[in-house]
């Protein structure tokens, strides 16, 4: 069973639901508390063994691919000022060499279609893991190292990330059924995008994180066009499952979705809190 060494990120969506942000900004772009959304996700990967970053990128997103590379006249002026603190936390950002790739999506044809753009970077027996980047997830142990753990205890299973919906909006998410539930990870027998009320499998819904065998690629080339006329991510894992186990895991910890105005106010104040503690729950406090 190989290692868990590559990451993909699909960054060529637009984020019309965080317009204007993001008119001239990359959603992924869009500040949580003090450093760029996507900073958060590169964190995750790293603290989980992740070596190598592919993000599948689109026009209008060159501002990724600038702010992991070194700003020379910025570094040189903190080191002048003898801004010690702020030129580390800078430079910490920066990959190692080889760390982080980009290729182009060409088409908005949807997450599957992301996915499958990134296939000649991935080796035919080599899994790999998906994270999508306008969740962020706060945990003790990063939910990234828990899929990746998850894929060890199972012998190289497909794990998909899941947690518990709302009450009574099972029928707003991808849900995930499951073969029993005993505990946090569970073997999958199926998915159902936006079940109607009442039929819904399980309450636990697909929440932007999966470890994936390579052979999902040549699913998803013959994938046809799906939901909204894009090729899903959903739809090739449902064919994968017919000849691969996939496991469902309840990670440990909290999951802000960035992809819209309230949840990326909710990512800002608990980020900042959990940064700056009571000086942030007391700025807070004073708006309230």
């Amino acid at each position: 069973m190989k290692r868990v060494r590559k990451a993909v990120l699909p960054v060529a969506g637009l984020g019309t639901r965080v317009l204007p942000g993001t008119k001239i900004t990359a959603k992924e772009m869009l500040n949580v508390f003090d450093r760029p959304l996507l900073s958060y996700i590169i964190a995750e990967g790293r603290a989980a063994g992740i070596e190598h970053f592919i993000f599948v990128t689109g026009r209008g997103k060159q501002s990724i691919e600038d702010y992991f590379d070194h700003h020379p006249e910025m570094e040189a002026q903190l080191e002048k000022k003898g801004k010690t603190e702020a030129l580390a936390a800078l430079l910490a950002e920066l990959p190692k060499p080889g760390e982080m790739s980009f290729v182009r999506q060409m088409q908005p044809l949807g997450l599957g279609h992301a996915v499958w753009c990134a296939r000649d970077l991935i080796a035919p027996d080599e899994p790999f893991a998906v994270m999508l980047p306008d969740m962020i997830m706060h945990a003790a142990v990063s939910p990234m190292k828990q899929a990746i753990d998850a894929h060890e205890k199972t012998g190289g299973a497909n794990i998909v990330v899941v947690e518990p919906c709302p009450e009574g909006q099972a029928h707003q998410y991808g849900i995930v059924a499951l073969d029993g539930q005993n505990g946090r990870l569970n073997r999958m027998t199926g998915m159902v995008e936006k079940p109607p009320k009442g039929t819904e499998p399980s309450n636990l819904f697909i929440s932007g994180r999966y470890v994936l065998s390579a052979d999902i690629f040549s699913l998803l080339e013959k994938t046809p066009r799906g939901a909204g006329g894009e090729i899903q991510l959903t739809d090739g894992m449902a064919e994968l499952m017919k000849t691969q186990a996939f496991h469902a895991l309840e990670y440990e910890g909290t999951t802000y979705d960035c992809g819209d105005r309230m949840g990326l106010l909710r990512a800002n104040v608990a980020m900042a809190i959990a940064a700056e503690g009571d000086a942030a729950r007391d700025v807070v406090r004073g708006l309230l």
